[in-house]
């Protein structure tokens, strides 16, 4: 599924200014499909004026590709729309893009000359109870389609006499999980939902980034364990197909996933059946290293999610969270200083996220995860390294065990830790030494010493410049 997390460094080729938007999303999603070989485009809705006429466009500029390729059959769009009960000043665009789904059903009829619907799922973002799904799904159904029969007037002309049908009749509904108790809590979510309902595949969605930002690395890889093999359960329970996505970016703090790493991530997480394909995965790396990748996720077949110890693993987690956030607390207003040299690369806001509410961790207010991880960076100390120094030997064998690639990730983000910019406690420096022996990547250590130089010199005007040139070191923004 590529997205528009705007974690990349390079921009691409079709791009009409820095920051992508617009017109260039649409050209994004076609060239997601046709150059990348990637069979969904995640379509957000949150955060900017809704195109919705993204059907339309598709199916009318790039017409020989789509009759070759069935847009809803072959290849999927799939709009991620606002959470009323959090966005709530973006909620009636949930409204506008349920009924926006009839009219390009409309369009693509036109197109393909049957009734194949281009559109026929929308993803809930922080989704917190079976309720949250169910008002989406109930809504398209009963209004978005019910309304259809409605009689106009006095008359026995109904809405669909006068305008035509609504089709389809029913969306899927995917619930994105994104905070640790809602992640805990997703199967029985889903189980509820389920219930009422003749549904015989269903897509859930776990968040890997933000867990990250808010709990930690190996929180976050602990969580999404946890969640994949109750809902392995559930789906054996029920009979119900589940098919589980994962939001992962090239960071590994933000889920390793690049064009270099993906038998791996594909090892640490077995029964995924969708992972994100980031901007950093699509514009960081060659064409065809990037089309390779790819294919190879597409080609795969999923296996049963592998063991976890919960018990473990939760007391774990409460522990290691607890050190993770007592060594972000010093450090949040330097993020934010250094987040604000971090380019935007997309025109508005993405998808806000738990620390755009009132939520915070310690009451910490901290920019988005791209943001955050870039910043980090930036200044020599990644954000995998915080919270390390609170386990012991016996949870590193627990972590290593069961985050499978744990000492590969630490090692790739440890060649950009610069423990000479004084922003790096001692002892977190020590403890990574410890664990991994790795060497340096010597020009982000010169960039990282530079932007350390810049911060307390208060000489920013470089700053944006040394954050990119770092940035592509690495081969991902944040």
């Amino acid at each position: 599924m590529s997205t528009q997390h705007p974690d990349n460094v390079n921009l691409p080729f079709f791009a009409e200014s820095p920051d992508l938007g617009g017109e260039d999303e649409v050209q994004e999603a076609y060239y997601a499909y046709s150059h990348l070989g990637c069979s969904e485009q995640m379509w957000d809705c949150e955060g900017k004026e809704v195109d919705n006429f993204v059907v339309r466009k598709l199916l009318t500029r790039y017409d020989t590709f789509f009759r070759e390729k069935k847009l809803g059959r072959d290849i999927f769009l799939t709009m991620r729309v606002p959470n009323p009960e959090v966005e709530t000043a973006e909620a009636k665009i949930l409204l506008e893009t349920l009924e926006s789904i009839p009219r390009s059903f409309d369009t693509a009829c036109l197109f393909y000359g049957d009734e194949c619907p281009p559109i026929f799922e929308v993803i809930l973002p922080m989704t917190a109870s079976h309720v949250a799904i169910d008002n989406i799904y109930r809504y398209y159904t009963d209004i978005v389609v019910g309304k259809q029969e409605r009689r106009l007037g006095e008359g026995n002309m109904t809405i669909a006499d006068w305008i035509g049908r609504f089709r389809p009749d029913r969306i899927n509904v995917i619930p994105l999980f994104e905070e640790m108790d809602h992640m805990l809590d997703a199967h029985n979510v889903v189980r509820r939902y389920l219930e009422d309902k003749d549904i015989a595949d269903q897509r859930v969605f776990l968040a890997r980034s933000d867990p990250a930002m808010n709990y930690g690395l190996v929180s976050a890889v602990l969580l999404n364990k946890i969640a994949l093999r109750h809902l392995w359960e559930v789906s054996e329970e029920t009979e119900t197909r589940i098919y589980p996505i994962i939001g992962v970016g090239s960071a590994p703090f933000r889920g390793g996933l690049s064009p270099l790493t993906v038998d791996r991530v594909i090892a640490e997480y077995p029964s995924v059946h969708t992972f994100t394909v980031q901007s950093a995965f699509k514009y960081d790396y060659p064409l065809e290293e990037a089309r390779n990748a790819v294919r190879r996720l597409e080609e795969r077949n999923p296996e049963k999610p592998r063991p976890v110890d919960e018990e473990a693993a939760l007391d774990l987690i409460e522990r290691y969270t607890l050190a993770y956030e007592r060594r972000l607390g010093p450090l949040a207003s330097l993020i934010n200083r250094v987040a604000r040299y971090v380019p935007e690369r997309r025109k508005r806001k993405l998808h806000i996220g738990l620390f755009g509410y009132a939520r915070s961790t310690g009451g910490i207010t901290l920019p988005r995860a791209i943001k955050f991880t870039a910043a980090l960076y930036s200044i020599g100390l990644p954000p995998e390294v915080l919270g390390l120094d609170a386990l012991d030997d016996a949870d590193l064998a627990f972590i290593r065990k069961t985050y499978v690639n744990f000492d590969e990730d630490l090692r790739a983000a440890s060649r950009f830790l610069n423990a000479e910019t004084g922003f790096v406690p001692p002892e977190l420096a020590a403890r990574v030494a410890d664990l991994v022996d790795v060497e340096p990547d010597e020009e982000h250590t010169r960039v990282t010493t530079a932007i350390a130089r810049a911060l307390r010199a208060n000489e920013t005007g470089t700053l944006t410049s040394l954050v990119l040139q770092a940035a592509h070191r690495r081969k991902f923004l944040g």
